[in-house]
């Protein structure tokens, strides 16, 4: 059988590595030793040309089934990590047949939860984890994804201005519908709760979880934050004509969630007494959009909302809000942001991207004003972090960036 590799962004260094071989057996400088989840599949890494790329062996239906999701979540812009190919035909130099290969692009600066705990986690790291879940779930839930094994296992974090971002890391159970059930939610929420319980009490058998932490509740938690979460992004509400303020309020609750609403359903009365509002389809990234269309910078929500904040206080403390917004953000970022992140050390901004370094300066200098007593400047105190904590940043990711790559292209076939 002839080797066949199918790939969305093809690389022909792909076509380099050993196929011939099981991934088990894989050796050379090709490979990389990055932190990896649990899986019941031999996962590797590897790096070829600049690009980190995570191999999977399984079987050759489950390979395309989730290669095909994995496309379709990311052109409904889930957070999910990106398929690269499959990799089918593979046999031994004796002609024995060797399970096929899905290959997906790593994700740069993400973590396993095993990595964030075992290298020392504050007592409110487990709920912040526990809440990125939710949030990823509460999405996928919304563009009709049933995940069928939802687990801190089957997810990767990113750090977010103090908090986490999830990302679906494996699909193979997953299913894509116009929309779910709410039946097919809760088997997802029963499956997701009694995956963590498991994991919380694996962490505390393992010693890097403190048997203080309550693994019931936290499960507990999630059930809860999520089904508050879903009723605030698809709850019906019914008000009078006389309260329509509260169309805005109800925006501004989901915007600070982090959604967008992108389109309303308004229904009134005959008598026109009443009104209902539901939102009819919600889109996450409200403040990474808006930084966005601002600036140009692409980050995480959390991290652009606190970016947002800091803009927002600079035009306050230099008396520019009735300027043009997109003036302001101009000043801000070539007057603030990029010459802050301009004074970093080469070795910190190997590890923090720039956006999670200004979100840590940022904190950092509250915590100097809180000692000092009074607002201490920012540049002072960007030369304090690095002399002080930046060697003491704990969670960043050891994955070196990867050269950017559009998202979508026409899959190639070829063959070696």
């Amino acid at each position: 059988m002839a080797l066949r590799i199918v790939a969305t962004h093809p690389d022909p260094a792909l076509v380099t590595l050993p196929w011939h071989q099981p991934l088990e057996e894989w050796e050379g400088s090709f490979l990389l030793e990055l932190p990896r989840g649990l899986s019941r599949h031999i996962v590797r890494f590897v790096r070829l040309d600049g690009h980190v790329y995570a191999v999977k062996e399984t079987r050759e239906s489950i390979a395309w089934a989730e290669y095909r999701l994995l496309r379709d979540l990311r052109r409904m812009s889930q957070p999910a990590v990106e398929p690269v190919g499959v990799v089918t035909g593979r046999e031994t130099t004796d002609g024995d047949d060797i399970e096929p290969i899905l290959v997906t692009r790593h994700l740069d600066r993400s973590m396993p939860y095993r990595e964030i705990f075992s290298r020392g986690v504050r007592p409110d790291t487990s709920p912040r984890l526990v809440d990125a879940l939710v949030v990823l779930l509460t999405r996928l839930h919304l563009g009709g994804f049933y995940w069928g094994d939802c687990s801190l296992s089957n997810t990767l974090f990113r750090r977010s201005a103090g908090e986490f971002a999830a990302y679906l890391v494996d699909a193979e159970t997953g299913e894509l519908h116009h929309e779910l059930s709410a039946g097919q939610r809760q088997h997802d929420l029963d499956i997701a709760r009694a995956n963590l319980f498991g994991e919380m009490l694996d962490l505390q058998a393992g010693g890097v979880l403190s048997e203080d932490v309550d693994a019931l509740e936290l499960v507990d938690g999630l059930i809860e934050r999520y089904e508050q979460l879903w009723a605030e992004l698809t709850g019906v509400e019914d008000f009078t004509t006389d309260e329509m303020w509260r169309i805005e309020q109800r925006i501004k609750r989901l915007n600070d969630l982090g959604f967008d609403v992108d389109e309303l359903d308004i229904v009134t009365d005959w008598d026109g007494a009443s009104v209902r509002i539901q939102p009819k389809y919600v889109e996450p990234g409200h403040h990474s959009r808006r930084l966005q269309s601002l600036t140009g910078m692409d980050v995480e929500d959390n991290q652009a909302r606190r970016l947002l904040n800091d803009l927002d206080a600079y035009a306050a403390a230099n008396g520019l809000q009735a300027e043009d917004p997109a003036l302001i953000a101009h000043r801000w970022l070539t007057q603030v942001y990029e010459p802050l992140v301009a004074t970093a050390p080469p070795e910190t901004l190997s590890l923090l991207e720039p956006a999670e370094l200004f979100h840590e300066i940022l904190e950092h200098r509250w915590y100097l004003s809180e000692q000092a007593g009074h607002e201490v400047e920012l540049f002072e105190t960007a030369r304090d972090y690095f002399a002080r904590q930046a060697s003491r940043v704990v969670g960043a990711a050891r994955t070196p960036p990867a050269e950017p790559v559009s998202r979508e292209a026409p899959e190639e076939d070829f063959a070696r």
